[in-house]
């Protein structure tokens, strides 16, 4: 069985510190769950039980006569199950929505990176480090770019009538700049009416030319766009 020296376990276990603390210093920067230390201590710690289960057993007789058979591959295995686990723990779910669910396949990740050092693996655990790093930052910004572009303008529109109006020159205003009413509310105070509506916009049209559009509606007092 091959054996490594302390120059060599070193070398991986710092490696494993850096490539995963790379990654979490990424999510330290964006303030998420789990941070520098959370990631390299998965990734340090991915790449011990990778040598611990290759590496650790020098002392042992291995044979298929005697019965014992050596699988180095049966502790680090584990690694795979154990890290869900760490990666339920980041997922936030609040309301409707989930939060977590990119530092939770960070650390799935970083795990596998350990793992790689650990095996000695280098130029793949280098390369998945630099991908991650490029998904996480220069790819978010280009898809939010791209998706921006894509995605209908959608907000908040208040409009304010008199009292007592009615709010059906209101609605043929917004379908006739091109959008779309998703909820309506209603509330009076006084001589005015407030109307509170979230809105879509179609492809190609911005609220400015809705905006536009409802003041030169009939009876309408005012109105404000919050996206």
């Amino acid at each position: 069985m091959p054996e490594l020296s302390w120059a060599e376990i070193l070398l991986r276990v710092v490696l494993a510190a850096g490539l995963g603390g790379a990654i979490g210093f990424e999510r330290e920067l964006r303030e998420r769950e789990a941070g520098l230390r959370t990631h390299m201590l998965v990734s340090v710690g991915a790449a011990l039980f990778t040598l611990v289960s290759a590496y650790a057993w020098s002392g042992w007789e291995f044979s298929n006569e005697s019965g014992v058979v050596f699988d180095p591959t049966r502790i680090a295995a584990q690694i795979v199950t154990g890290i869900g686990f760490l990666g339920a723990g980041a997922i936030i779910r609040q309301g409707l929505s989930i939060r977590g669910l990119t530092t939770a396949a960070t650390l799935w990740v970083v795990a596998a990176i350990g793992m790689a050092t650990g095996a000695g693996f280098y130029s793949a655990a280098l390369i998945t480090t630099v991908l991650v790093l490029f998904s996480l930052w220069p790819l978010r910004l280009l898809a939010f770019q791209v998706s921006e572009r894509l995605r209908p303008e959608e907000g908040r529109l208040a409009v304010e009538l008199p009292a007592g109006a009615s709010t059906g020159s209101v609605l043929e205003a917004v379908e006739a700049a091109g959008a779309s009413v998703h909820s309506l509310e209603f509330e009076e105070e006084g001589d005015r009416r407030r109307v509170d509506m979230r809105v879509r916009m179609a492809r190609g049209r911005d609220a400015a030319a809705l905006i536009d559009a409802l003041t030169r509606a009939h009876a309408v007092k005012g109105a404000r766009w919050n996206p």
